[in-house]
């Protein structure tokens, strides 16, 4: 895997295609409990109050450049992040790689029962080959009890799952899969958040052009201001901050 150090994190400047056939590869390997985080401007700055998150984010085996803060990061630092790597655009190229192979069996663990059922319609119209082994709606609380807890890995490794997507947003997902893994008979997992709901239809993502000029953030505030404005000016004036003291060589996140 290659990495860029980006406020102290290993964040992967390989690519969407080396990135996916990295966690395809832990498939076909018979890997335990790989698993992907995203990197994004929002979750770098909440990863300094909250030490689990952080923690999670720094022991993933990939950790993706997703968002334009990130590639704006990696040109003030002089790094050579190829491109960014959103997760949509990875759950949907390791998908591909999983239909090209036989008998991988996919899990969707989060989010409500009216996504997952759409969910596993669009995998199975665009990926037919793709098992989709089962789904599980968790309960909606801020934070799962021991019980909760093992009632979701055990209706994972029951279904014999090798790919676990995990849709619970951040940074309750990423923690949860650090917290759990251990507990998980799974080759691979991925945090990937919104796009449960993106890929389902049952919110619209931006027009590939807004996403291209690094304004998909931008569609998404105007939908939902309450629950995204400390990520816009908040979370990114911070970042960049950060940033700019890596780059005098001060205090990293």
């Amino acid at each position: 895997m290659s990495v860029v150090n980006v406020l102290g994190y290993g964040v992967s400047n390989a690519g969407l295609q080396v990135d996916a056939s990295i966690a395809m590869n832990f498939v076909k390997d018979n890997q335990k409990s790989k698993y992907m985080a995203c990197a994004n401007p929002h979750s770098l700055v909440e990863a300094v109050s909250d030490a689990p998150f952080k923690e999670a984010l720094h022991k993933a085996d990939i950790l993706l450049p997703d968002g334009a803060g990130i590639l704006l990061a990696a040109k003030m630092l002089n790094l050579d992040v190829k491109e960014r790597v959103a997760g949509t655009e990875f759950f949907i190229e390791l998908t591909r790689l999983c239909n090209e192979q036989e008998n991988v069996n996919v899990f969707f663990l989060g989010s409500t029962e009216e996504v997952l059922a759409n969910l596993v319609i669009e995998v199975s119209k665009n990926f037919p080959r793709v098992n989709v082994c089962g789904t599980y709606s968790p309960p909606f609380k801020a934070e799962f009890s021991e019980q909760d807890n093992q009632a979701m890995a055990d209706a994972i490794n029951n279904a014999d799952t090798h790919v676990l997507w995990v849709g619970m947003t951040a940074p309750k997902q990423e923690k949860w899969i650090y917290q759990n893994k251990d507990k998980l008979n799974v080759n691979f997992i991925g945090a990937i958040g919104a796009v449960f709901d993106f890929y389902s239809g049952s919110k619209k993502r931006a027009p590939e052009w807004v996403c291209n000029l690094g304004l998909e953030w931008l569609p998404r505030l105007l939908r939902e201001p309450g629950r995204l404005w400390k990520r816009n000016f908040v979370s990114s004036p911070l970042f960049l901050i950060a940033v700019c003291k890596q780059r005098l060589g001060f205090s990293k996140v």
